[in-house]
């Protein structure tokens, strides 16, 4: 029997700006939380609107927020700040004094390039995966627009073939430096047995593998695609789901949310259109809809009413 849409250990929240994504994240969260599942809400999208929809203060670390619901809002600048000052603790435990501002030089440099926040954010992102199992049972990201999330979802292919470039180079580097300390007759130890470089490379490597093979998982995870019944949302998912199968990414489901309920009958049959395409367009995906309510769905009780507006079918087989 096919996992139900919602029940997957890892959850993917996406879409375009203004869509609710946000808060059906914090929902899902909650009835995770409910359901007694140790749980990790996860927002990555620098809007940092997560606080607002839970109607709390949150931050860099995970906070509890309420019994088995946790909840964190990464910044990627302040991640790729901690990163970087990690990587310098690390070389500088392996550089030699008179090359040490150099290296620190270039490490500053390599801070300010295209893609460091993203690279310092996929850290992150595999460290937390590697707590689903031990301190979560599930783990629910509330992803930034969607661009942003698909080069983040792309990259354990490009990292680890980086990774596996540096490991091979890096050995490259031990073996040379082996060879010349037998030519000085300064021993023969190995080098590689303690170069905090080579094993944080290669810790690297085996956590990005992990998470390839956890994202790719469709029985443990699953993107949930957000929309409004309006022309951009859609034409953007239709756009974003194939990008998500080039990478073999699995889509759980695509919720169309805030459905009109007056008496316009105009805007009933224009959203309608939309409702078709999207039924139309992913009709291997489960498909929810959720009615526009007449209350703002923050803080806990309002996601419950917004909980309660969800299929029942999306949580349960």
């Amino acid at each position: 029997m096919p996992t139900p849409p919602f029940d997957r250990e890892v959850l993917f929240l996406g879409g375009k700006g203004g869509v609710g994504k946000t808060t059906l994240a914090a929902c899902l969260a909650l009835a995770s939380a409910s359901r007694e599942r140790r749980t990790l809400l996860v927002s990555t999208d620098p809007a940092h609107s997560t606080s607002d929809a839970l109607g709390c203060t949150l931050g860099n670390e995970a906070t509890a927020v309420r019994p088995n619901l946790w909840a964190v809002e990464i910044d990627p600048a302040e991640e790729a700040d901690r990163y970087i000052s990690e990587v310098k603790r690390r070389v500088a435990d392996a550089t030699p004094p008179r090359l040490a501002a150099e290296v620190e030089r270039q490490i500053d440099i390599a801070r300010v390039t295209p893609g460091a926040d993203e690279s310092a954010l996929f850290d992150r992102f595999t460290r937390l995966l590697d707590e689903l199992g031990s301190a979560y049972e599930r783990i629910v990201f509330d992803t930034a627009p969607l661009g942003h999330t698909l080069r983040l979802l792309s990259l354990p292919e490009l990292m680890n073939v980086w990774i596996d470039g540096l490991v091979d180079r890096r050995k490259k580097v031990n073996v040379l430096g082996r060879m010349w300390r037998r030519v000085a007759g300064s021993g023969q130890g190995s080098v590689e047995a303690h170069d905090p470089i080579l094993g944080a490379l290669q810790e690297r490597q085996q956590r990005f593998q992990r998470a390839r093979v956890l994202i790719t998982d469709a029985a443990r995870t699953g993107f949930v695609f957000v929309v409004i019944p309006e022309l951009l949302p859609v034409a953007e998912t239709e756009r974003s789901i194939d990008v998500l199968n080039r990478n073999a990414i699995p889509v759980a489901a695509v919720v169309v949310n805030q459905r009109f309920q007056g008496n316009d009958q105009a805007r009933l049959d224009r959203e309608q259109q939309y409702v078709d395409r999207v039924r139309s367009r992913f009709s291997s995906h489960p498909i929810a809809e959720i009615p526009r309510l007449d209350i703002e769905p923050h803080g806990m009780p309002g996601l419950q009413v917004l909980l309660d507006a969800i299929p029942s079918s999306m949580f349960e087989g």
